[in-house]
């Protein structure tokens, strides 16, 4: 198999890993029939009378379709709110396992095309608010959540227009906001976020299942926190609105509704009733392609589950880090070359901040390595990109080409240019199918594609600075290098792997 074929391999094996179905069989059981009980994780939660299911994500449906299944007849009533044409999607892949049988309990409704609120979406959400707020002391209510949920479950705060929050959701992610960052702008602006779900299903028992696609796994973030305590407020919002410069881009109902919420984050409820559980993350598929790279004779290292920033500045840093294994397979990995290409590292990485930056345990694994033995180097988390162009793609292809113009810039520099030679091959992918408003979900990149486009008279750069990347990947054999899966029915963050391996000598 080749290194194409290898990185390919190494993604769709992390991702299936992540399939919602057979986590969640493993985290949830019932049992007893006179008086049944729900197992969640080793904790117990009583069916004292109807049991009702709610859900918001990308990866729901087939969350939903499994607690079906689990749930039987104690099921009375369900409605999920799923991203448009994943149920087509997941039938025409023969992803039976992850629709909801003929007759099912649970009502699906699709919306939030290209991952944006729309009234689907509304619509969504309205149904979900009238289902919840009718529930008593003596009912339990499964809510599943996933990635997505945040422009799944759009209920702005009154006179907010949804147009209007879907703009300012809009003008934010163009101006390089962080998904942290996104999330609490919504959730101060929402009905149902920040915690705002579990106050309308009050007094009944709430049992949240989660999949996380958010750094750190925190609840209040993850689809903006519906069932989570916030620990956010308006002034937070505020702050973040001032960063990007739109206070002045307010509509002037969302100036109504921060003038008239508190400065102060909330006292702590009682949540008591509430249960929040994340039973799948961005870990769970590293560790299994870790495993997978390992049984393909691969040098294997996770590099962070929470790589974030810039997409250029990211891009830099794994530029670097190839390097210098390309450095220490040509035996040069502690001389003077490798001193320098440590010490820029070193600076790059703590310019960053990426929480959980193995660099150490990486310096240590290059001091190790044999040129007969390839390297992988796995990483999960989620970029930003500021967009400045009218192009077509998203974080993962732009990142990919971002690598691959970068390595073939290193390789033309005679100075630095290790002898030998290093075949290289960066992916970069979403765990969901996803990746902008494209049907990718990511792409692949070396050197050598960079430099057959530059033969071709292709300007990459011109490529980037329009953010159209998608288009420059199309350009070569039906985009072969273009990461094309369809939705997953998953989500937990990107994936990125880099294969390396010392060339033959002829």
């Amino acid at each position: 198999m080749s290194l194409c074929e290898h990185v390919l391999s190494l993604f769709r094996g992390a991702v299936g890993t992540v399939r919602p179905a057979p986590m969640l069989r493993r985290a949830v059981k019932l049992q007893g029939d006179g008086c049944p009980q729900l197992l969640v994780k080793g904790r117990t939660f009583p069916v004292k009378r109807d049991l009702y299911l709610v859900g918001f994500g990308k990866a729901v449906l087939g969350m939903a379709a499994a607690a079906e299944e689990i749930l039987g007849d104690h099921l009375v009533r369900g409605i999920i709110s799923v991203p448009l044409g994943i149920q087509e999607s997941l039938q025409r892949a023969g992803m039976q396992e992850m629709l909801l049988k003929p007759h099912s309990k649970i009502q699906v409704i699709e919306g939030a095309k290209n991952n944006l609120p729309d009234q689907e979406a509304l619509k969504g959400a309205v149904a979900i608010q009238e289902l919840v707020e009718g529930l008593t002391a003596d009912d339990l209510l499964l809510v599943l959540i996933s990635g997505g949920g945040s422009a799944l479950l759009p209920a702005p705060i009154p006179p907010i227009l949804l147009e209007e929050k879907e703009k300012l959701t809009k003008m934010l992610a163009a101006r390089g906001a962080a998904i942290q960052e996104l999330n609490i702008v919504r959730k101060t602006l929402s009905l149902l976020k920040g915690g705002g779900l579990a106050r309308l299903a009050y007094p009944a028992q709430v049992v949240s299942l989660i999949l996380s696609d958010v750094i750190g796994d925190p609840l209040d973030i993850i689809a903006s926190g519906p069932t989570a305590a916030s620990s956010h407020s308006a002034q937070d919002c505020l702050q973040i609105l001032t960063k990007y410069n739109l206070l002045h881009h307010l509509p002037k109902s969302v100036e109504m509704v921060l003038s008239s919420s508190s400065t102060e984050p909330a006292a702590p409820e009682d949540y008591s009733n509430v249960c929040n559980i994340i039973i799948g993350s961005n870990t769970l598929a590293l560790d299994e392609a870790k495993r997978q790279a390992e049984g393909l004779g691969y040098t294997t290292l996770i590099l962070s589950t929470a790589i974030c920033g810039e997409v250029g500045r990211v891009a830099m840093l794994y530029c670097q880090l190839i390097w210098l294994v390309c450095l220490s397979f040509a035996g040069l990995g502690e001389g003077p070359p490798g001193e320098e290409a440590r010490g820029n590292l070193l600076q790059l990485a703590a310019e960053l901040e990426i929480p959980g930056l193995n660099i150490a345990e990486f310096l240590q694994t290059l001091r190790g390595l044999r040129p007969e033995r390839p390297v992988c180097i796995l990483a999960g988390g989620e970029t930003t990109v500021q967009l400045q162009g009218t192009g077509k793609g998203g974080r993962n292809q732009e990142l990919a080409l971002r690598v691959g113009l970068g390595l073939h810039r290193a390789q033309a520099t005679k100075d630095s240019s290790p002898p030998g030679r290093c075949d290289i091959v960066f992916l970069s992918g979403g765990t969901d199918g996803q990746d902008g408003p494209t049907e990718a979900a990511g792409a692949f990149c070396s050197p050598e594609l960079v430099a057959e486009a530059l033969q071709e008279g292709l300007d990459v750069e011109a490529f980037l600075s329009n953010n159209d990347s998608y288009t420059f990947f199309s350009r070569f054999q039906g985009g072969r290098h273009l990461l094309v899966t369809g939705l997953t029915g998953t989500n937990v963050m990107d994936i990125q792997a880099v294969l390396i391996r010392a060339a033959e000598r002829s």
